[in-house]
């Protein structure tokens, strides 16, 4: 497993793991509203605040409008906070609960409270993919720029998740196109590796130098030629030709002295590799340990391809 592999392993296992960071599971999800209402109704008359906010964040979790609205009015917090420090409009929001999120604002909840981690409720939208929601909190004032756990940002998230939607939202509403987060990737990086040609192209467009460096000194089109494992070679050679089409440099090398063809060989991705030759790529570039791409290369096919005898 090269360099390359294991930091892309290892960021996707963080953000594809994103409920460890933005909010803990919902513990109710899997009850229904009544459920949750007789539980309640059932311990009301002993119940302390402690409880009431409890059963607020089952309601927030799960939609129950009717229920949670009879909770604020019977005093429940909307700055209470579970375990990991997250407010009931996080929970709404990660869920999707469209008329809750509505319903907390109104009521007075904190719309950038963060938890222990330091995600927000967008963050918590963004991340599970709720446009709507991302939408309504954006409109609300929510601050776009505000990460959590390893400087993740909404955007980030959304470019790592793919949807188009909610990148082009936070992108109307201020978000940074170029932040990074704590491995010094940004939004770009998550999109090229994951194949998302249409928000790599939105970024460029927001602002992003697609010749820009990351971490390791990787660039968005290595990232790219190293895609992760499932993106299909259309969806790989779309990014690769976007990024040239905006100035990416074919050759450039990393902080170990290889290029984006290098990096496609020692993967052994014959089409990747077939793809950066047509498009001009130097096979005969070594890296920092005297190495071309064909000596990397294992594969029979990528070593034809790269004009193994």
């Amino acid at each position: 497993m090269t360099e390359h592999r294991r930091l892309a392993g290892a960021r996707a296992f963080l953000l594809a793991g994103a409920a460890i960071f933005a909010l803990a599971a919902p513990a109710c999800a899997a009850q229904d509203c009544r459920e949750i209402e007789r539980n309640y109704q059932m311990n009301k008359a002993e119940a302390v605040a402690a409880q009431t906010d409890l059963a607020l964040f089952a309601a927030a979790d799960s939609g129950c409008d009717a229920l949670a609205r009879a909770l604020i009015g019977a005093g429940a917090s909307l700055s209470a906070r579970d375990r990991f420090g997250t407010a009931p409009l996080a929970h709404a929001a990660r869920a999707g609960q469209v008329r809750l999120v509505e319903l907390f604002l109104e009521s007075g909840a904190p719309i950038d409270a963060r938890n222990i981690v330091g995600s927000t409720a967008l963050l918590a939208a963004a991340d599970g993919q709720k446009p709507a929601t991302v939408a309504l909190l954006l409109a609300k004032g929510a601050d776009p720029n505000l990460s959590g756990r390893s400087e993740l940002t909404p955007l980030i998230a959304a470019s790592f998740n793919g949807n188009d939607r909610i990148v082009e939202d936070l992108l109307a509403h201020g978000a940074d196109a170029n932040a990074r987060d704590a491995t010094g990737k940004g939004a770009i990086v998550y999109a090229a590796a994951r194949g998302f040609d249409g928000i790599v192209g939105r970024l460029i467009g927001a602002g992003v130098d697609a010749r820009a460096r990351y971490g390791n000194d990787l660039t968005a089109l290595m990232w790219a030629a190293g895609h992760d494992e499932g993106v299909g070679a259309a969806a790989v050679a779309r990014v690769i030709d976007l990024l040239l089409a905006h100035g990416a440099a074919l050759d450039n090398t990393d902080s170990r002295g290889r290029t984006a063809l290098m990096i496609a060989a020692e993967q052994n991705d014959d089409a990747v590799v077939e793809l950066l030759l047509r498009r001009g790529a130097d096979r005969a570039m070594k890296d920092k340990q005297g190495k071309t791409a064909l000596d990397l290369a294992t594969n029979a096919a990528v070593r034809e391809k790269l004009g193994a005898k």
